[in-house]
């Protein structure tokens, strides 16, 4: 069956993918918007450590997950990947330092004869949760309002500026989308420290900090909106395949796609949902909610990019250099071959419940933290 799709179908499917992917890696960044919380929803150091050690079973499968989205892209659009990581090096280099940070602060932030010091190891983590999302999310904000680079007919890739992709987080609806990144990921976070740990005071003080950082992630939520209502967007001739300038793009593309619509309203009305749940009806399950909300904006953002004749990583610089799911796909034969590979992912998406459900079968203690258990941990 999957042998008999098309190409234009195909190129569309793997977009699909690569968004639901993409989607997942977004609400998976609870893990960095819930290292962020140690400074703040904390009192002592055993609050510390429950938040650490919560977040430290689960941080391998937000890294795991961005690398997954890359290889999707690599392997679907490999024009795209080419002219993003060879072009804004500096911001993806920069996204990627935060994650090493991370990683390295796991492993070390208890280990013996610590030079650094567990606080420098807290701070390394800070930034993971904070510089790294908001750099993610102005990167994907430039699937909307364009990038500095130009292709010749080698598709060699220039860029414009010497910022090498950093010059995006100065764009306000870019800056707008990584701060609503970063505190909807400490909302996330919050709420998933309730469902995780067993510890009143603590889970208390996550309840309220699940609610103010929704708060304050609702002004940049609302510089989205107004730019998808507004802006301009990178429309493509499909006659021609040559990419214009058209007022209300993104507009139009809501209204020409219902279910989009109704992924972006559904999302964004299951992450209130289970905000309020956690902050003012003591639920522990806001986390579902909040999550499954996450990754349906997110695959509602990625289709209002690609879908509809849209460039989805479009060139303010040269118009025509814009990549579109067409021209920047693999060959037919590629994305056939990949299709065939795909069809084990729900198997691995299984697995990856399965462990899930292991691992938080139970909650989280102070006194498993300083029991023989504790050994094991970060």
């Amino acid at each position: 069956m999957i042998g008999n799709l098309d190409y234009s179908t195909l190129q569309q499917l793997w977009w699909l993918i690569a968004s639901l992917v993409g989607s997942i890696f977004i609400a998976l960044t609870f893990v960095q918007g819930g290292q962020t919380l140690i400074f703040t929803a904390t009192t002592n150091e055993d609050e510390k450590s429950l938040i650490i050690n919560s977040m430290g079973r689960k941080w391998e499968l937000t890294f795991t997950t961005l690398v997954l989205f890359g290889g999707a892209l690599f392997a679907a659009f490999p024009l795209f990947y080419a002219t993003s990581f060879g072009g804004a090096y500096w911001v993806w280099m920069l996204i990627l330092f935060t994650f090493i940070l991370q990683a390295v602060s796991y492993e070390y932030r208890k280990k013996p004869d610590n030079l650094l010091g567990a606080r420098t190891y807290e701070i390394f983590m800070f930034i993971n949760g904070s510089v790294g999302l908001l750099l993610i999310g102005a990167a994907v904000g430039t699937f909307f309002t364009g990038s500095q680079f130009s292709l010749n007919m080698y598709n060699h890739v220039s860029w414009e500026t010497p910022y090498r992709g950093l010059e995006a987080a100065l764009n306000p609806f870019n800056l707008g989308l990584g701060l609503f990144l970063v505190f909807l990921a400490r909302s996330l976070g919050a709420m998933y420290l309730v469902n995780n740990i067993d510890h009143e005071p603590l889970t208390n003080h996550c309840r309220k900090a699940a609610w103010i950082n929704f708060l304050w992630a609702l002004p940049f939520l609302l510089v989205i909106l107004g730019g998808f209502i507004t802006m301009e967007g990178f429309a493509v001739d499909p006659e021609n395949g040559r990419v214009f300038m058209e007022k209300g793009k993104y507009l139009h593309n809501l209204l020409a796609m219902p279910a989009v619509l109704v992924l972006l309203l559904a999302g964004l009305g299951s992450v209130i949902y289970g905000v309020a749940a956690t902050r003012f009806l003591g639920k522990d399950s806001g986390i579902w909610f909040g999550g499954i909300g996450t990754a349906l904006v997110g695959l509602a953002i990625f289709s209002l990019a690609g879908y509809n004749h849209t460039a989805f990583y479009p060139s303010v610089a040269d118009l025509q250099s814009s990549l579109t799911i067409y021209n920047a796909s693999s060959s037919k034969y590629t994305l056939t071959a990949m299709s065939y590979v795909a069809l084990a992912v729900p198997f691995v998406m299984a697995y990856i419940a399965y462990v899930w459900k292991q691992m938080d079968a139970k909650k989280l203690t102070l006194a498993e933290l300083t029991g023989e258990e504790a050994k094991e941990m970060y």
